[in-house]
């Protein structure tokens, strides 16, 4: 399937995101999908993400959380430019929000039908994007930070969540599983979470080959959660 792909500008305020969308050369509206970055910015890696949803069908658009597609240049500028949002979980899911209503202002996207998908840093955004109770169909977290954000307590999730983990990610203790197992029932979520045995963090991404921190890539874990994913939005686009 022919793909086209371009920059998309959107505002918070004063700061200017700069998207990247993707998309089928097909008969519009399609379903859309948001891809949310690792804690390095809106690198390659998600915009390729966003190619491979509109192979599949869909439009693919690479949020920008940082502003001007902002990238790091190793772990210690990718932690000073994901630390605020960490520190200030409003504003991340006041971002999440922005991109969510500027990829429905595209011509080519079925407004009725939208999910996110996220990667690391990306997989806890989504998640928040689902606690505060915004209207998307899904939310898919690929090896994602899992805990809650302290100001959605109460809020009901309408959005459909599955969470794809490794089971020897440090940065995720098996606590954090259960206590979001726990925080998604209580917020009457449909969800599901797989967890892939002798896997650790950052598994899908290829650059991922450090066992001292806990992230490393691992193809057949890979494989199957981006098989997962198709099959979980094959499954809430359906209706």
């Amino acid at each position: 399937m022919s793909v086209q792909s371009r920059e998309v500008e959107y505002f918070d305020g004063a700061v200017r995101m700069v998207g990247f969308v993707a998309f089928p050369e097909a008969p519009a509206p399609r379903p859309a999908v948001l891809v949310a970055h690792m804690w390095g910015g809106r690198e390659a890696f998600v915009c390729d993400k966003a190619k491979a949803l509109a192979e599949l069908g869909y439009v693919g658009f690479a949020l920008d959380l940082y502003g001007e597609a902002r990238v790091g240049s190793g772990p210690e500028e990718n932690a000073r430019l994901m630390q605020p949002f960490l520190e200030d979980r409003a504003l991340l899911q006041r971002r999440m929000q922005l991109a969510l209503a500027a990829v429905r202002r595209l011509e080519m996207v079925d407004k009725e039908r939208v999910a996110a998908i996220g990667f690391c840093f990306g997989g806890l955004c989504v998640l928040d994007l689902a606690r505060t109770g915004a209207d998307v169909r899904g939310v898919v977290s690929f090896h994602g930070l899992l805990k809650p954000p302290g100001n959605t307590q109460g809020n009901r999730i309408s959005a459909k969540v599955l969470v794809l983990h490794g089971h020897d990610d440090p940065m995720v203790p098996v606590e954090d599983v259960v206590a979001l197992e726990r925080e998604l029932t209580e917020a009457g979520a449909d969800w599901q979470v797989h967890v892939y045995g002798h896997t650790m963090h950052a598994f899908t991404n290829p650059r991922a080959n450090d066992p001292s921190l806990g992230t490393v890539y691992h193809p057949v874990a890979e494989r199957r959660s981006w098989l997962a994913m198709r099959n979980f939005l094959e499954e809430i686009f359906s209706s």
